[in-house]
């Protein structure tokens, strides 16, 4: 296998830590885990940490061929050789073959004596870099090596750092290679078992191996049939990948034809009472003895292939001796057998979800008992939160119900679809989606055209599939119908136009008012009626949020649930935003709903991203960008947050990169609410980097754009003070004051502190630009950023800093500019955001003047300034003053805002040119 340590980062970080600190790193596991990835991962973090890595790989092969191993090692100390005394020379030409090879047998003692030599003079100067002897299944070295090796190695530790790999079925049970486990070696050795795979860690490994993202349902059940061993799960993914079409839910995977070929050998040669058993054993969900002895198999059938190593028993319970096993099994078994043993377990089963799927798999016409017993086992399994499952009981049930039954048909082939998409595999759902559409009539029909919208809704599908299908649905609903109320909820999600959704929203909330079984739909719609109500520049109906918020309870619908919380992060309600998201993810893990959590994810990363917590924001758009790659969903909302946090950072080629991709695409899928967020990206960064006309004109472009939606207030987007910047930047006044009367009017309408704070900054600047005074504008701003809590809008705080900055230096009021601009600078520093953390600073250098002198700092803050100054920890300064290390935070942060400086060490000059003056 090739690629990095996928999924083992904790355990290589822990390995890293581990041969920083002088202990030896023993890497077990069975074949086909990743010991290897594992190691030459950690090699390669060895290599760039300047690390001299002497490194082994020996093989089944090379065991018979004394000193192979040695050899390899020893290599790139070839040139120290002749260095050492004359026999341990003479025994080491042998083993390099460089020199006069001796005449005589190498005496293993020498080789063992030189070896260890040769490696303390490699880490003798204390310059030297240090020093990784590492092996690569060491079970597989030759005897002499493991002995020399063994011999040096338990006698340098810690002074070198040592890595070993070994097979182990059991780890932690066998002794460890080289005599790691012994003295006092021992007692530092860190053993690290590597264990099964995640499923999102096999994604990237199977992608990377066979060049294909599977289906997430598949990909799980790769994971599962491979117990998380990647060599397993990769030969898995290949035999998979060659087939015609991929598996169908409950089909069994095909295992790799060698694997299946040797053992189906193996089952061939064995008596026809033990084939009939592990056939019988291969096809029960749970094999157990009692299991089969109810088939009519006697215990004693399975002796010869547990003999085999084809199957284990311990107690009841019969297990094979790997899962690939039990399907090269089932696969050879031929289809007329297969039939009768399905049909001899389900008679025999005492579980009634066993007999049901031994049924599904062994009866071909209508049995309408049948049908039943397998829909009731599909309906216990979907509670249970095995929807995939669930999905190919349902389907047979609909294959075996009685002609005529269309009602139960119909209600099995709609459950099928709706548990299809419950698991996230929406190819598998739309497909089923449009087989039922075109089977049923009437509400049926209606009924998976809704379910066809959702899947496209869900899939990220171009939004006019979603549309088109739900307006579909809804010509085929019966007029006035709950269902009718239920189709007009998802169009008025459909819709980005606020207008058109507000209508369906309106027309939901009075069909379903009164329907008891759709009470969270109804709860949706009220959510939806809100939002968009208000998007159409209409007053916020709090009483709707209210009203929605008690009916849904604990359990917020897929449909609306976000909707909370993105009108409290609209209105900078920041803290409400991030508990209901979490509240809402931690559901959502608990339930596996991974779909849902990819979304929450983006949610909480851009409620962090305007909270100024970009650390927590770029977590969560990390692991929502994993999910999303899993999902194979749209990724237009977390490389937008991506693209965003890179340029609050600074990093503007990266986020320009993004931004242009980003716009590209919506100009190729003629998505307009990915052309909105995209041209907001592309011009902060155009902006960022000073290209003011350029940001103007995309600026101007999503103006245009949110105008021919209807979008009157448009929540998530807050560009109008970026625009008029950009627009007073390129010299277009005309624009910004057109700007500036928009934001004025979005402020009446909706006052929020983005706008409290956009709005003043907005008027210093074009106050600026028209050549007026700007004295009354600057104390309208001093007060909004007063209004404006610290922890609320951090950035924009500071750039209300910066522009007060600008505007007091051209007021040619030097010593306000100068405090602004430091104070600016210290915050942009706080947030990570370098690059206007730059600016503040050319634009204070421009003050002239020198900085303020340390007699502006209160006492507490000269003593804390001082002590910070002599290199003194927040910890031993508070130790000190008898203050907490977070009021030495506090002040630290008031002490660089007052002297204008970003560092300790520009604090330790202003302190050290203070006592000198003083």
């Amino acid at each position: 296998m090739s690629g990095a340590a996928v999924g083992r980062d904790v355990l290589v970080d822990r390995a890293r830590r581990s041969l920083d600190e002088g202990r030896p790193v023993l890497v077990e596991g069975p074949a086909g885990i990743g010991k290897t990835v594992v190691h030459r991962e950690l090699l390669g973090a060895a290599r760039r940490a300047g690390w001299l890595v002497l490194g082994c790989a020996p093989t089944e092969a090379e065991s018979a061929l004394p000193f192979a191993a040695l050899a390899d090692l020893l290599d790139p100390l070839a040139g120290r050789v002749p260095e050492l005394p004359a026999p341990q020379r003479a025994a080491l030409a042998g083993v390099l073959l460089t020199g006069d090879v001796p005449g005589q047998p190498i005496d293993e003692r020498t080789v063992g004596a030189a070896t260890r030599s040769l490696l303390e003079a490699a880490t003798a100067d204390p310059a030297a870099p240090r020093l990784l002897v590492a092996v690569d299944d060491a079970p597989w070295l030759d005897p002499p090596s493991e002995r020399a090796l063994r011999f040096a190695v338990r006698r340098l530790v810690p002074r070198i750092a040592v890595l070993v790999t070994a097979r182990a079925d059991r780890p932690g049970s066998d002794p460890a290679p080289l005599g790691l486990d012994h003295g006092a070696t021992g007692a530092r050795l860190d053993r690290i078992a590597l264990g099964p795979l995640g499923v999102g860690a096999l994604h990237h490994v199977l992608r990377t191996e066979t060049g294909t993202a599977l289906p997430r349902p598949l990909l799980v059940r790769i994971a599962a049939e491979a117990g998380g061993n990647p060599l397993l799960a990769i030969e898995l993914a290949r035999a998979v990948l060659r087939l015609p079409q991929l598996p169908a839910p409950g089909a069994d995977l095909p295992a790799a034809p060698s694997l299946r070929q040797l053992v189906a050998d193996r089952v061939a040669a064995l008596p026809p009472d033990t084939r009939h058993a592990v056939r019988l054993a291969a096809l029960s969900g749970v094999p157990t003895l009692a299991g089969l002895a109810r088939a009519g198999v006697p215990a004693a059938a399975l002796d010869a292939a547990e003999e085999a190593g084809l199957v284990a028993v311990r107690g009841d319970a019969i297990g094979f001796a790997h899962p690939v096993y039990a399907a090269a099994v089932r696969a050879d078994v031929p289809p007329g057998v297969r039939g009768r043993l399905h049909r001899l377990l389900a008679d025999t089963t005492l579980d009634p979800d066993e007999r049901a799927r031994q049924l599904a798999r062994c009866l071909t016409g209508p049995d309408p008992a049948a049908a039943a017993e397998i829909a009731a086992a599909a309906a216990r399994q979907r509670s249970r939160g095995a929807p995939e499952t669930a999905a190919g009981l349902y389907d047979s049930a609909a294959r075996l119900a009685a002609p005529g039954a269309t009602a139960e048909h119909a209600r099995w082939r709609l459950a099928a679809a709706a548990c299809r998409n419950d698991c996230g595999d929406y190819s598998a759902a739309r497909a089923a989606a449009d087989r039922a559409a075109e089977e049923l009539t009437g509400p049926a029909s209606a009924e998976a055209l809704l379910l066809r919208a959702v899947v496209a809704w869900s899939a990220d599908e171009p939004a006019e599939a979603a549309w088109t299908a739900a307006e579909a649905a809804l010509a085929s609903a019966p007029a006035g119908s709950p269902l009718a109320g239920r189709i007009h909820a998802h169009l008025s999600l459909f819709r980005d136009a606020p207008d058109t959704a507000r209508r369906h929203a309106e027309a939901a909330v009075a069909l379903l008012a009164d329907s008891p079984d759709d009470r969270p739909v109804y709860a949706a719609a009220l959510l939806l009626l809100f939002f968009n109500a208000v998007r159409a520049g209409l007053p916020a109906r709090t009483d709707l949020l209210a009203r929605a918020l008690e009916l849904e309870g604990a359990e917020p619908s897929w449909l609306a649930g976000t909707v909370p919380a993105i009108w409290w992060r609209s209105v900078d309600e920041h803290g409400r935003a991030r508990d209901r998201l979490h509240r809402m993810l931690a559901r959502a893990v608990a339930r596996g709903d991974e779909p849902s959590q990819h979304e929450l994810l983006c949610h909480l990363g851009e409620t962090e991203l305007l909270a100024g917590r970009w650390t927590d924001a770029a977590a969560h758009i990390a692991v929502a960008r994993d999910l999303g790659e899993q999902y194979g969903t749209d990724s237009a909302g977390e490389h937008w947050l991506e693209g965003l946090l890179l340029a609050h950072r600074g990093r503007l080629p990266e986020a320009d990169r993004i931004a242009a991709e980003g716009l590209r695409r919506a100009a190729e899928l003629d998505d307009r609410w990915r052309r909105r967020i995209y041209a907001q990206l592309a011009g902060f960064v155009a902006l960022s980097a000073g290209r003011m006309a350029v940001a103007a004109q995309h600026y101007g472009e999503l103006a245009v754009t949110v105008d021919e939606l209807g979008l009157v207030e448009p929540l998530a987007q807050r560009f109008e003070p970026d625009w008029l910047e950009a627009c007073v930047g390129a010299g277009d006044l005309t624009t910004a004051e057109a700007a500036l009367d928009r934001l004025a009017t979005r402020h009446r309408r909706l006052p929020r502190p983005w706008t409290t704070l956009g709005l003043a900054r907005s008027r210093v600047l074009l106050a600026g630009a028209l050549g007026r005074d700007p004295s009354d504008a600057l104390a309208e701003l001093a007060a909004a950023r007063a209004a404006v809590p610290a922890d609320v809008l951090p950035l924009d705080r500071a750039r209300c800093l910066l522009v007060a900055g600008v505007a007091y230096r051209r007021l040619r009021r030097r010593r306000d500019a100068r405090e602004a601009l430091t104070a600016a600078a210290a915050e942009f520093d706080a947030l990570g955001a370098a690059a206007l953390a730059a600016r503040a600073r050319a634009e204070a250098d421009r003050t002239g003047g020198r900085p303020p002198a340390p007699r502006q700092l209160t006492g507490t803050e000269l003593e804390v300034a001082r002590l910070a100054a002599a290199g003194r920890t927040n910890r031993v300064i508070a130790d000190t003053l008898f203050i907490s290390p977070k009021t030495v935070e506090a002040n630290l942060v008031r002490v660089y805002r007052k002297l204008g400086v970003a560092s300790r060490a520009e604090l330790g000059a202003v302190m050290a040119r203070a006592d000198v003056e003083g």
